[in-house]
C-alpha cells in the first residue's frame, strides 16, 4: 500500500480564499496519519510560498486562522512544502522569499516522475 501523498495545488486561486483550506486540512491528516505528504505549489497558488502572502489570507473570514496558519499546522505534522521554481522568475521571487516552511524548489521533472510513481498517490487542487 503506499505510504506518500503528493497535493498539487496548481488550479487553486489564492485570490479565492475559500478554496485554501482543503489543502492544506488534507495534508495535516495525512501527515497526523503517517503518511509521507508533499505539498507542491505552483501556478498562481505558488504566491502561496512566499512570505506575507498567506499570513494575510483567510479560508474563513472571521476564523482567525490564517492560511499560513493551516500550512504552519501541516508542516508540524511534518508535510512538506515546496516551491515551484518556475515561479520564483514569474513572481519576481529568490529563495530568500520564501515561508521557513517551504523545504525549497521542485522541478515539472521531480514532480511528474512523483506523480507517475506507483507508491504515491496524488490529489490535486
Amino acid at each position: 500500500m503506499p505510504r506518500r501523498l503528493l497535493i498539487v495545488l496548481v488550479n487553486t486561486d489564492a485570490r479565492n480564499h475559500e478554496e485554501l483550506g482543503a489543502p492544506f486540512y488534507h495534508a495535516a491528516t495525512a501527515a497526523a496519519m503517517d503518511y509521507e505528504v508533499d505539498v507542491v505549489c505552483t501556478a498562481t497558488a505558488g504566491k502561496l510560498m512566499r512570505r506575507g502572502v498567506a499570513e494575510t489570507l483567510f479560508a474563513k473570514p472571521g476564523s482567525g486562522k490564517s492560511v499560513h496558519d493551516w500550512i504552519r499546522d501541516a508542516h508540524e505534522l511534518g508535510a512538506r512544502f515546496w516551491a515551484c521554481p518556475a515561479n520564483l522568475e514569474l513572481f519576481g521571487m529568490g529563495e530568500a522569499d520564501l515561508i521557513p516552511e517551504c523545504a525549497g524548489l521542485m522541478g515539472a521533472a521531480t514532480l511528474i516522475a512523483l506523480t507517475m510513481d506507483d507508491d504515491v498517490r496524488v490529489l490535486s487542487y
